[in-house]
């Protein structure tokens, strides 16, 4: 599944199960001690494929670990994304004088609960889901607009180290399986965040920014990526 998503240059690794190819390293470990046997589990097989991508990339080995405020350390030289759902596990990652920014979300291939839709979603996207819906019915295209949100956000934080919400990305889907999304920091509740230099302007309101990525649903997943281009020179 994420190897149709991933752009050229990166590198994806997935597994549906905890089955680990080696032993974790502790101190990737220590970031989850404590917590409950399958938070643990789910934790040790993501961080298995984000390794399968590095060492995929010839990046040089260690530990993934992470920041305070919970944000992979990917060696430097590299970027990547994390996720992990239910069934569910996978990583991608590339070299970032090719891509300044990733980002990847999988959920469960069901519709959001009742009333969640209206929280993160803008009256055009609301629209767009209808429509979507309409002529593709099977496709929880609600589902897939919370994720294409949320991993826009894996890709941005990382960059700002500031949080945006969820009106602030406005997600449009094509059916054939594209997504674009525009950022608007400033509908984000104050202090205004600044768009990363380097990020492509978006249209519309000033200093917003653009990505575009794609978007699946197989085996009973949701699955989005997408990826920011590294600045040219």
């Amino acid at each position: 599944m994420i190897g149709r998503l991933v752009p050229a240059g990166a590198v994806g690794a997935e597994a549906f199960d905890d089955a680990l190819p080696g032993l974790p390293d502790p101190r990737e470990l220590a970031l989850v001690r404590g917590r409950p046997d399958r938070v643990v589990r789910q934790f040790t097989a993501a961080r298995a494929c984000a390794h399968r991508c590095l060492d995929a990339l010839g990046a040089p080995a260690g530990p993934l670990l992470r920041t305070a405020d919970g944000v992979p350390v990917w060696p430097s030289g590299f970027v990547g994304s994390i996720t992990h759902c239910a069934g569910y596990r996978a990583a991608v990652a590339a070299p970032a004088d090719r891509w300044a920014a990733l980002g990847v979300d999988a959920e469960p291939a069901l519709p959001l609960p009742h009333g969640v839709l209206g929280l993160v979603a803008s009256e055009p996207e609301r629209r767009m889901v209808a429509r979507l819906t309409a002529g593709h019915s099977r496709l929880p295209w609600d589902r897939l607009l919370f994720s294409a949100k949320e991993a826009v956000y894996k890709a941005w934080y990382p960059a700002t180290r500031r949080w945006i919400g969820t009106a602030a990305v406005e997600i449009a889907f094509t059916a054939d399986g594209l997504l674009t999304a525009e950022i608007r920091p400033g509908r984000t509740a104050a202090p205004p965040v600044p768009v990363p230099a380097g990020w492509p302007a978006g249209d519309g309101e000033p200093a917003a920014a653009r990505c575009t990525g794609r978007w699946q649903v197989a085996e009973g997943f949701v699955l989005t990526a997408v990826a920011v281009p590294a600045a040219a020179g």
